[in-house]
């Protein structure tokens, strides 16, 4: 399946808000091809198993998907996170725009996100991997920088 046409299955699911994580294969089925079992794999199997923090939001704030390394990054579960609005997340970024524009012109960006103790972790936002500049949703990827910059002003 080309990646648009996985994306344009996995956007809609995020809007819907079906956050189930559910994979097809069972034991015991016919082996499939490496190619065949890439292209048969759910979108969101995948992001949640990505080792870096994923998260996807939609124009009015709402958290769609978290996966579980970026709970880990902001010291929350996913459900906590999905229960959460952009502002709450996102330390001093504009709210008076759609969260998706703001995610669009803060890419490639350090951005401030709140942890659940109250600290800030300092974090470079990915650009969405939706790329449609009409697309209700944005999905971007986080490297965790707060170690790296705190050594560095040390």
């Amino acid at each position: 399946m080309p990646a648009a046409r996985c994306w344009a299955v996995v956007a809609p699911a995020l809007v819907a808000g079906d956050n189930r994580l559910v994979e097809r294969r069972q034991s015991g089925q016919d082996p499939q091809s490496p190619m065949a079992l890439l292209q048969n794999l759910p979108a969101l199997v995948v992001l949640e198993r990505f080792p870096v923090p994923v998260l996807a939001i939609s124009e009015d704030g709402t958290i769609l998907f978290a996966n579980t390394a970026f709970g880990e990054m902001v010291g929350r579960d996913t459900e906590a996170v999905k229960s959460m609005q952009f502002a709450e997340v996102f330390h001093s970024l504009p709210a008076d725009e759609s969260a998706v524009s703001v995610m669009r012109a803060h890419a490639g960006l350090l951005v401030d996100l709140v942890h659940h103790d109250g600290s800030i972790v300092r974090a470079r936002m990915s650009k969405s991997a939706l790329l449609r500049g009409d697309d209700p949703v944005a999905l971007a990827t986080f490297q965790d920088l707060t170690e790296r910059l705190w050594a560095e002003e040390l």
